[in-house]
């Protein structure tokens, strides 16, 4: 797990495994009577904790059938309405047999048998049978084009099992699957690609047989396809191997020694007129990257963050002009890929020249564009805005002389999350200093905030309390306001939750008396 970050603010990583939502900590007796600075510094990383924990996202790795092109539009129709029936013992094998004998009814029966495997208990059956694979591979690697192409497409139904020991009983085929990926036929490379995709998910086995083979020097060879689904098929085997529990140790070592990471950013941010299916595969393929932390310096170093800030900063200028239709899959493992890398050791982030102004004003018109139609894609922004405001003077300043505030201000009341990442980038700006303080103070903070005291979120409530804080400490005048805009009425209503009690009763007393506060 990455730090926090240092005094004040804290930049938090989006990592994707699961978690458990910690409880909030209660505050110690006195924790505002004589708080120093420190001890509000150290609460802060507490709290930024426990945000970040509750932000962990489980990974979910998922299965993917391809379409069968080569039918016509009402076969695929009737194909999509009329399942396939569940074949018994004795019509496989003599499907096989037919399969055997050659002539013309081999293609007929190989046919029969790729639309026969899409039923489950047809699988289990095929794979009981001795022999069954090895005639199935025999054809696939056979050089009739036709034949192996149908050949494939069953390995291909195969894959697509929920079953593991149908899986398992397609391990002989990786070796040949991984060999065509070399080849000149682009359909047989796509096939291979998402039945090799499909095979990572079910057993450890099937990573442990293809790593050996070398399957990522030969994925950083077919990544330089010109074909896009070609180039789509290699995000998707990629992102199945980073999600697996091996990653961290066995995979993405191998990844970074390659040149796939370069390869991958390239391919992120460019050809997007061509379809964003493969920008979007290989830029979460970079996020599982990322989230292990294995060497996020050597991908600093080769410039993913400046070419992703640029890549937003190029979205978020032809929103409103262009086609957006699924730019929003490829907006939320851009921006995350950004605010993890952001979230790494302070000495390494200083050395990144990034476009602040830049990416905080694409961010802004993300989130205005995408508010109603993909609320999500806000929550993702604000995620990446508390991370370039935690350690920053100059983003908080940006912030404030863009004139973005008011933005923020407005989307307060929203749901859970919101609120919280909201009130974290205001507590950035806040610890920043008295200038800071002031500066929030004169742009009209506090009436927004003594609105949302009326709720009864208590995570939203405390976040609330650490900000007016920061304001009363810096800006005594915010407090004398606060009290006039019925504030201490305000804050009241939370005097008798056990959480928030200390920290209420202690910002009464400054709402009462204002130079009760000090900064030492």
């Amino acid at each position: 797990m990455l730090s926090l970050g240092c005094d004040p603010g804290s930049r938090a990583e989006i990592v994707a495994t699961s978690s458990v939502i910690p409880r909030a900590r209660e505050w110690r007796r006195s924790r505002y009577r004589g708080c120093n600075v420190e001890d509000l510094r150290t609460w802060r990383r507490e709290r930024e904790s426990a945000l970040r924990s509750a932000r962990k996202l489980q990974q979910l790795t998922s299965k993917r059938l391809l379409h069968e092109d080569t039918l016509t539009e009402e076969e695929q129709a009737r194909t999509d309405i009329e399942p396939a029936a569940s074949f018994s013992k004795e019509e496989i094998t003599q499907l096989l047999k037919n399969i055997q004998k050659g002539g013309e009814e081999r293609a007929t029966s190989l046919h029969l048998l790729r639309r026969g495997l899409r039923v489950r208990e047809t699988q289990q059956k095929f794979i009981r049978l001795e022999g069954s694979m090895r005639v199935l591979i025999s054809l696939f690697t056979s050089n009739l084009p036709d034949l192996q192409m149908d050949a494939a497409h069953c390995l291909h139904e195969l894959s697509h099992s929920s079953d593991p020991n149908v899986a398992e009983a397609c391990l002989p085929a990786t070796s040949y699957l991984l060999t065509y990926l070399s080849g000149h036929s682009i359909p047989l490379i796509e096939l291979c690609l998402y039945t090799l995709g499909n095979l990572v998910v079910e057993m450890k086995a099937v990573k442990k047989q293809l790593i050996p083979q070398g399957i990522i020097p030969i994925l950083a060879s077919c990544i330089r396809s010109p074909h896009v689904v070609v180039q789509e098929g290699v995000g998707y085997v990629l992102s199945q191997l980073l999600q697996s529990r091996e990653a961290q140790a066995e995979i993405v070592p191998l990844i970074l020694d390659s040149t796939l990471p370069q390869d991958m950013l390239r391919l992120v941010c460019s050809k997007l007129e061509e379809g964003i299916g493969a920008a979007v595969e290989f830029a979460w393929g970079l996020h599982y990257i990322i989230c292990s932390q294995v060497n996020n310096s050597l991908l600093i170093s080769q410039g993913t963050v400046p070419s992703l800030v640029q890549l937003l900063v190029e979205l978020a200028s032809v929103l409103s002009a262009t086609s957006t239709e699924g730019l929003e899959l490829l907006l939320c493992p851009v921006v995350r890929c950004v605010a993890n890398l952001l979230a790494e050791d302070g000495a390494v982030v200083g050395q990144l020249v990034v476009d602040e102004e830049g990416l905080l004003r694409a961010l802004f018109v993300c989130i205005q564009y995408f508010l109603v139609k993909h609320p999500f894609i806000v929550q993702e922004c604000l995620w990446l805005i508390n991370n370039l405001t935690a350690d920053s003077t100059e983003s908080c300043s940006i912030l404030l002389n863009l004139d973005l505030l008011p933005t923020l201000l407005k989307l307060l009341s929203s749901h859970h999350m919101v609120n919280l990442l909201i009130l974290t980038v205001l507590c950035n700006v806040a610890a920043k200093g008295a200038v800071y303080c002031q500066t929030l103070y004169k742009k009209a903070v506090l009436p927004p905030l003594v609105s949302i005291l009326a709720l009864s979120d208590t995570e939203v409530v405390g976040q609330i309390l650490e900000l007016l804080h920061l304001l009363f400490l810096h800006c005594p005048e915010a407090a004398t306001d606060f009290a006039d805009q019925r504030g201490e009425q305000a804050l009241q209503q939370h005097h008798s939750t056990l959480q928030l009690q200390e920290r209420v009763r202690a910002l009464i007393q400054v709402v009462r008396d204002p130079g009760s506060l000090s900064l030492h």
